[in-house]
C-alpha cells in the first residue's frame, strides 16, 4: 500500500500561493493538525545551522509551522540535540546563541527553544529497541516527552550518509552526544596528549570516574569508560577526541535504528516536512554552505517518514544537476546526485533499512497543494 506524499512547488504567483500560504495548506492536507491536541507540548525538530552556515531553512517558514501548531491549540517549542563535534552547538548556550544569530528568536519564529539534551548533552532517556545495531538508544528528553513531533528537515548531502533528510534529522538530531558517538564508532575516546592542557575539566564530568590526570594530562581508563562522551564534549582543546571508524552501512543501519527509537512510542503524533530548497552538497553542521547542485524543487509534507525520504530523492534525482558547482558527474536528471557528490556511499541503504524496520513504505503517491 502506498503512503500520501503531499507536494508544494516553489513557483509563486500570487498573494494566494506563496510559499508561507502553501506551507499552511500542506500543514492541513497531510493531516498534521489531527495530530495534535489542545495543551499538546509540541516539539518541532528542526537544524538551526552551524555558525557561519547559511543554508538552512529560513525561520520565516519555521514561523508559518508554528502558527499552525497554535491554531490547532499546541504549545509549539523549537528544539535540537548538542553536537558531538566541537563548534558552535555543542552545549546549550552555544546552541541557543547559535539559533538566535541565525534569525530563530522568538520575535521571528513566535516560539521559545528548548535544547533537547541539556546544557552539556546529559539529558536523555533510555528507549528499548533490540535491533541489530542499537539494544537502547539515548534520546533527548525534550523529544522523548513532548506530547506531538514535527519533523522540519532540509534535505541536502551528508558526507557519512550520501545525502541528510528526515533520517539523519531524527536518527542523528534526537540523539544525545553519547549516542551519536554509537553511531559513529566502535572504540572509546582518546586523548591527544600534545593538545591537553591538564585543566581536569573532563575528570570532573565523567559520571564513571574513568579519567585520572597523570602528569598534567588526562588519562582514560577504557576499563570504566562508558562511552558517554561527556569528556569529548566539555573538553575546551580538542584534546579528546573519537574515532569516525564505523561502515558506512553500519552508520546509516544505527541512525535508522535512533529514528525507530525516537518514534517508537510517538507513531500517530507525528508528521514530517522536507525542504528541497538550498541544496547544498555539505551538511548544515558545516560552518558554510556551498552553492546548490540543483535548482531549488519545492517542500513537501507527511505522515510516513520513509515515503517522504524516497520522494525527496527522487525530486532531486530528477533534476538538472547545475555546473560549476561541487556536483562533478551524474547532472542529467534522473540520475543519482549523491553518488555523484558521494560515490562510494550507498545512500539508499538508510530508506531500505528503514522500511524493513517497518517505519513506512517507499511507495507513495505524490499530490501537488
Amino acid at each position: 500500500m502506498e503512503s500520501q506524499v503531499y507536494f508544494a512547488s516553489v513557483r509563486c504567483n500570487s498573494r494566494e500561493n506563496n510559499l508561507l500560504n502553501k506551507i499552511g495548506r500542506l500543514f492541513k492536507r497531510a493531516g498534521f493538525d489531527r495530530i495534535i491536541k489542545e495543551d499538546d507540548l509540541v516539539a518541532i525538530k528542526l537544524h538551526f545551522g552551524e555558525a557561519g552556515n547559511t543554508g538552512f531553512i529560513r525561520p520565516i517558514y519555521v514561523r508559518k509551522i508554528v502558527e499552525q501548531v497554535k491554531e490547532k491549540g499546541g504549545k509549539p517549542f523549537l528544539t535540537d540535540a548538542n553536537t558531538l563535534y566541537r563548534g558552535s552547538r555543542k552545549n546549550a548556550v552555544d546552541h541557543l546563541n547559535t539559533a538566535i544569530a541565525n534569525g530563530f528568536s522568538y520575535s521571528t519564529v513566535g516560539a521559545p527553544i528548548i535544547i533537547a539534551d541539556g546544557l552539556r548533552g546529559r539529558s536523555y532517556t533510555e528507549v528499548e529497541i533490540n535491533k541489530k545495531h542499537i539494544k537502547s538508544a539515548k534520546i533527548s528528553n525534550e523529544v522523548y516527552y513532548a506530547d506531538a513531533l514535527i519533523v522540519v528537515t532540509h534535505f541536502k548531502g551528508h558526507g557519512g550518509t550520501g545525502f541528510g533528510g528526515t533520517m539523519k534529522n531524527v536518527g542523528m538530531g534526537v540523539a544525545s552526544p553519547a549516542g551519536k558517538q554509537i553511531m559513529h564508532a566502535n572504540v572509546l575516546p582518546s586523548v591527544n596528549e600534545d593538545k591537553c592542557i591538564g585543566c581536569a575539566r573532563c575528570k570532573r564530568w565523567c559520571p564513571a570516574e574513568a579519567i585520572t590526570i597523570e602528569n598534567k594530562k588526562s588519562h582514560i581508563n577504557s576499563g570504566k569508560c562508558i562511552g558517554c562522551m561527556e569528556c569529548v564534549t566539555v573538553c575546551p582543546t580538542g584534546a579528546i577526541s573519537i574515532m569516525w571508524n564505523e561502515s558506512s552501512k553500519n552508520l546509516h543501519e544505527k541512525m535508522v535504528e535512533y529514528v525507530y527509537a525516537a518514534l517508537k512510542d510517538k507513531q500517530d503524533k507525528v508528521g514530517f516536512f522536507s525542504f528541497l530548497m538550498n541544496i547544498t552538497p555539505d551538511c548544515d553542521c558545516a560552518s558554510w554552505s556551498d552553492a546548490s547542485i540543483v535548482p531549488d524543487v519545492g517542500i513537501l509534507a507527511s505522515r510516513d517518514p520513509v515515503a517522504i525520504e524516497q520522494a525527496s530523492l527522487d525530486l532531486v534525482n530528477a533534476q538538472q544537476g547545475i555546473k560549476g558547482t561541487a556536483l562533478k558527474s551524474k547532472l542529467e536528471p534522473g540520475k543519482n546526485k549523491f553518488k555523484g557528490l558521494f560515490p562510494t556511499i550507498e545512500n539508499e541503504w538508510q530508506i531500505e533499512y528503514a522500511e524493513r524496520l517497518g517505519l513506512g513504505t517507499r511507495r507513495y503517491k505524490l499530490i501537488e497543494v
